[in-house]
């Protein structure tokens, strides 16, 4: 194991590294000022951003004192994680501030709801805004989506990046090298992303608007360029389109890299997918026979609308085709409290969204059913419980049921305390528990909390919320606890010295 002055050479140099490339994503918004001649006197803003992300990783790199990183450890892993994360966000945010004029708090607050791929807004009258600032929002969430730490690894730190990968949250290692799978994962994303800027402008959406709900139905983002999210277009193929968009966003890398193998078996077998489809078809028809002479006039209208919340709370998107701050769905009690439980249960694993991740509760399930099949059978008898993931069979391990249980104990916990925080601000419970859930998730579904006038508290709160969620909690704790010790033995040995 390095020393602590060599980690932090490490966590500088990785760091310094990938601020070093960001400035290429901050300039792509720039390209298009080709086609929207009056956007010219936006990019500065951009290149200011891309010029501070540049002196950053410069000066970081050189007090690193390398000149090629060793293997990073998942403990220097988080530590870089963090700061990457951190950095970024705030780096990112100075386009909101210089174009749009949002306050700091405002814009590091669409900047992580960016970044964490929520969707979440600070934008009133969003299609009044810079074209700039939309491709801005849209590929900071298409970045996000896969993991921004993981795309610059697969084209900056390679395979000495593994603590690294898991440090982001991924364990479906699809490839042997790390390097490579960070390639096949943005391979897999760009194509997607074509094919839906294709599909969403055959269904008849503009070509601009196309390119962005794309990359943001992807990255299961929910960022739109449109006051009314998707229900603006009022366009049945263009909810087929980004519901199925949406889906492919929520499902684990590994599932799609068996399909584009032709893995069939593997295909089949992963119980996330199968999870997914039954969950969102179950809720879907619970909230519209619930909703029928409520808010549904007849049950096709019904259907359409909730197909598409579940589907968009389910893999944390955020599109939405009706005004949940309407009265009207507010107080429709069944369709609130099924959306939150979908926004808290999130996609697939290793996926663009968050939540407690559909094979965290996969395995919860086979684990129960596993114990009463255990219990049943004769006292002497050993067996495992198996679980597809990808193209691997694994079998769960001690190890996995720990991390599954402080996960789900997290996520609980923090719901709990941030329903409560917000409701403290004049909030009711409902919409309290409602509007945490989907900043902590990565939703980005909301009832009217969210605005630019709302208590900086809650701001903030909501802002943390985001952050945390996207980082599943641990990365978070488990860096500041490195940092703080630390911190502390340093101290320590400087007063022992004196």
């Amino acid at each position: 194991m390095p020393k602590k002055s060599e980690q932090y050479q490490i966590i500088f140099f990785n760091v310094g590294n990938v601020l070093l490339f960001y400035p290429i994503i901050l300039l792509i918004p720039t390209v298009f000022a080709f086609f929207f001649p009056f956007e010219w006197m936006h990019i500065l803003a951009f290149i200011i951003s891309s010029a501070v992300s540049l002196g950053l990783g410069i000066f970081l790199k050189k007090i690193s004192r390398l000149e090629s990183s060793p293997t990073v450890t998942v403990r220097e892993g988080a530590v870089i994680v963090l700061f990457t994360w951190v950095s970024v966000v705030l780096i990112g945010s100075i386009p909101f501030i210089l174009i749009e004029h949002l306050t700091f708090s405002q814009a590091v607050f669409e900047a992580t709801s960016g970044f964490t791929t929520t969707g979440l807004t600070m934008f009133q009258d969003v299609e009044h805004a810079s074209k700039l600032i939309l491709v801005w929002r849209s590929l900071m969430q298409f970045i996000g989506g896969a993991g921004f730490a993981l795309i610059m690894m697969g084209s900056v730190i390679g395979p000495k990046g593994f603590g690294m990968y898991h440090a982001e949250g991924r364990v479906d290692n699809i490839a042997p090298n790390i390097k490579r799978s960070a390639r096949i994962i943005s391979l897999i994303y760009v194509v997607y992303a074509v094919i839906g800027v294709i599909s969403l402008n055959v269904a008849g959406m503009p070509l601009f608007d196309a390119f962005n709900h794309s990359l943001t139905a992807l990255a299961t983002g929910g960022f739109s360029v449109k006051n009314a999210s998707i229900g603006q277009y009022n366009n049945l193929n263009i909810e087929i389109v980004t519901i199925i968009l949406m889906f492919m966003g929520g499902t684990g890398f590994g599932v799609h890299y068996a399909l584009w193998r032709g893995n069939f078996k593997a295909l089949v077998r992963n119980g996330e997918p199968w999870l997914m489809i039954s969950t969102i078809f179950i809720t879907t028809l619970i909230i519209t026979l619930n909703g029928l002479g409520k808010i549904f006039t007849n049950f096709s209208e019904g259907f359409r609308q909730a197909i598409f919340q579940t589907t968009s709370a389910l893999t944390g998107t955020g599109f939405s085709t009706v005004d949940l701050s309407n009265p009207l769905w507010i107080n429709f009690s069944v369709a609130m409290f099924i959306l939150t439980s979908l926004m808290l249960a999130g996609g697939g694993m290793d996926s663009t969204a968050g939540g407690l991740k559909q094979y965290r509760i996969w395995v919860t399930i086979k684990v129960v059913l596993h114990s009463i099949k255990e219990f049943l059978l004769p006292s002497r008898s050993v067996t495992k419980v198996a679980v597809w993931k990808g193209q691997n069979r694994n079998f769960v391990s001690y190890e996995d049921i720990k991390e599954i249980l402080i996960v789900f104990s997290m996520y609980f916990s923090t719901f709990f305390v941030g329903s409560i925080i917000l409701s403290l601000y004049g909030y009711s419970l409902t919409e309290s528990m409602f509007e945490f859930s989907s900043a902590m998730n990565g939703v980005g579904l909301s009832v009217g909390i969210t605005s630019s006038t709302m208590p900086l508290g809650a701001m903030w709160t909501l802002t943390i919320a985001m952050f945390a969620g996207r980082l599943e909690f641990l990365v978070i704790i488990y860096a500041l606890s490195k940092l703080f010790i630390d911190l502390y033995d340093k101290v320590k040995k400087v007063n022992y010295r004196k």
